[in-house]
């Protein structure tokens, strides 16, 4: 069984791995569709800001995953690794295909999933975590839709007399600043997505390591009101580590192929991405950092015209974000039925 756990656990990092790589777009698609950074400088830009979140932010997302979504009772390590194959397989699917679904989404999907193939519905703990969660589907790209337009009006009206050209220069220099804040944001958010699942299965796997000795001692964890610091320390170094390899498909789509973007167009996208995100995180609510910032790009576009927007590419992202939670939810319970079969309930 300790074998078997922390092979779990390092499954977990590579998901987060996963994570980063399909989702480092989210943090570099702009900075690198404007040409302000290179993609070689843009993800280690990125991967640096992701990594300071462990050192700004709490744990709330974490604690929200851990325990206040799935009955805890009923969590088995192989629960846990069906929900991981589950959100893995459906990530791997959408990189393939170029877009940018949520992996936040993915992962909760497929924890409740295998959580509902082991113990039927009863098993998920329906409340307010799971309405702000699914609220914040739609919510996510709207705010960041609205910050997106309303910073892009705002510059609009403050620049209006400074020449085209001094606003670029200007705003190349800003628009590091606000890759460092989404980045930021990024890391904040999605990495202890990672650390709830993982926090999970340790909670669940308690009684393997009543006792133990020596570096196991700090696998016993007898609730989950908190998140030991390996576990946190680890989520950011597999989540920034992804980012550095980055996910080169889904960048075109985010940086050029849903709307041209300019420096300032990219400033202000980042900056109502990185401010919804956030908020969320701060509220303890596990966010699609893809779908805020996917909406931002929009709102921006939009404020210049309407027909800026490549309706086509964002309809097919939306399809993506509507199918990721029920998709990847029955893969894992696939995954957990295999498991079952071949390795333990």
């Amino acid at each position: 069984m300790v074998t078997y756990v922390l092979a779990i656990i390092l499954i977990a990092f590579i998901f987060d791995f996963s994570n980063g790589f399909h989702d480092s777009a989210n943090s570099i698609a702009t900075v690198v569709g404007t040409r302000v950074l290179s993609p070689f400088a843009a993800v280690l830009w990125a991967a640096f800001f992701n990594m300071a979140a462990a050192f700004t932010v709490g744990t709330a997302v974490a604690k929200t995953v851990g325990s206040g979504m799935i009955d805890t009772s009923i969590v088995t390590p192989s629960v846990v690794l069906g929900g991981l194959l589950g959100a893995i397989v459906w990530n791997i699917i959408t990189w393939r295909f170029g877009l940018p679904s949520s992996s936040s989404h993915a992962l909760i999907g497929g924890y409740a999933g295998a959580a509902v193939a082991r113990a039927g519905l009863a098993a998920v703990t329906w409340g307010q975590k799971w309405i702000d969660t699914l609220l914040f589907i739609v919510l996510s790209p709207v705010i960041g839709f609205a910050l997106g337009a309303v910073l892009m009006i705002l510059v609009y009206w403050i620049f209006q007399r400074v020449s085209p050209a001094r606003v670029d220069r200007t705003f190349r220099g800003l628009q590091l600043v606000s890759s460092a804040l989404f980045s930021l944001s990024h890391g904040a958010n999605d990495a202890q997505k990672t650390m709830g699942i993982i926090v999970g299965l340790l909670v669940a796997s308690q009684a393997s390591f009543v006792g133990a000795t020596g570096w196991m001692h700090h696998l016993y964890l007898p609730n989950a009101d908190h998140v030991p610091y390996w576990v946190e320390f680890g989520a950011y170094i597999a989540i920034s580590t992804g980012t550095l390899f980055g996910g080169w498909r889904i960048v075109a789509t985010m940086g050029s192929r849903i709307t041209r973007l300019r420096p300032v167009g990219g400033f202000c996208a980042e900056t109502g991405g990185a401010m919804s995100i956030l908020l969320a995180t701060k509220l303890g609510i596990p966010v699609s950092t893809t779908h805020t910032i996917t909406g931002a790009i929009v709102g921006v576009g939009a404020t210049n015209r309407l027909s800026a927007v490549r309706w086509g590419v964002a309809g097919r992202i939306v399809w993506a974000w509507i199918l990721t939670i029920p998709m990847a939810a029955i893969m894992a319970a696939i995954a957990y039925h295999l498991l079952r079969v071949m390795i333990a309930p």
